[in-house]
């Protein structure tokens, strides 16, 4: 099953910029499809070919597709899929957790990423999502996938056990070692003084 959805974002120059982005629900996967700052239905229906023709023999896997009820998912956007054999769901009116997976992801994409980053246009957003979306199906653990990324193997150990942790995972894993290390030196100072103790006795 998989979701579609739209975010958007404002730039520096005070102009809303819109993603259309789909989800792997099973697999939380993201495919960052399209930035613009003016969305069309057409421009969503293309973006759909678009994904169909990327996933290639894996697009016969789609079986749901679970969207909101925005204007821009026509009737056109809806015939793409049906024509791959994929069953559209459309959301309840004012239920915004039956698309909960895709709400989920863009308040973890504007608080990891672009609410901490200067969007100047179309260009520069796209590029920063797709490497986000990068990092984000290959290098950030999970909760519900048992600390593993979407595209880790689930045989494979979780991703933060072989060196692809996040920021906050990393930061806690250096901190320890560090406060142990003082109390580490503790006793060779005690060491010290006690020998300057007995050379003093050997003097006296």
């Amino acid at each position: 099953m998989w979701n579609s959805a739209g975010a958007d974002k404002s730039s520096v120059q005070l102009r809303r910029l819109y993603v259309f982005f789909v989800m792997v629900i099973k697999t939380r996967r993201v495919h960052v499809l399209g930035v613009t700052a003016r969305p069309t239905g057409a421009w969503v229906t293309q973006l759909a070919r678009n994904l169909l023709m990327d996933l290639e023999d894996r697009a016969g896997c789609i079986r749901f597709l679970i969207r909101d009820r925005d204007s821009k998912f026509t009737a056109a956007f809806d015939a793409v899929f049906a024509g791959n054999g994929t069953s559209v769901i459309p959301t309840l009116p004012q239920s915004p957790r039956s698309n909960a997976s895709a709400e989920r992801w863009i308040h973890t994409a504007r608080t990891e990423c672009t609410d901490r980053i200067l969007i100047t246009g179309e260009r520069h957003l796209r590029t920063v999502l797709t490497m986000y979306a990068q990092h984000y199906n290959s290098g950030r653990p999970h909760r519900s996938l048992g600390l593993r990324a979407p595209d880790d193997h689930p045989n494979h150990p979780p991703t933060c056990w072989h060196g692809q942790a996040s920021a906050s995972t990393w930061w806690t894993a250096q901190r320890v070692p560090r406060s142990r290390s003082r109390h580490q030196e503790q006793p060779c100072e005690d060491s010290h003084a006690d020998e300057a103790d007995k050379s003093n006795q050997h003097e006296d």
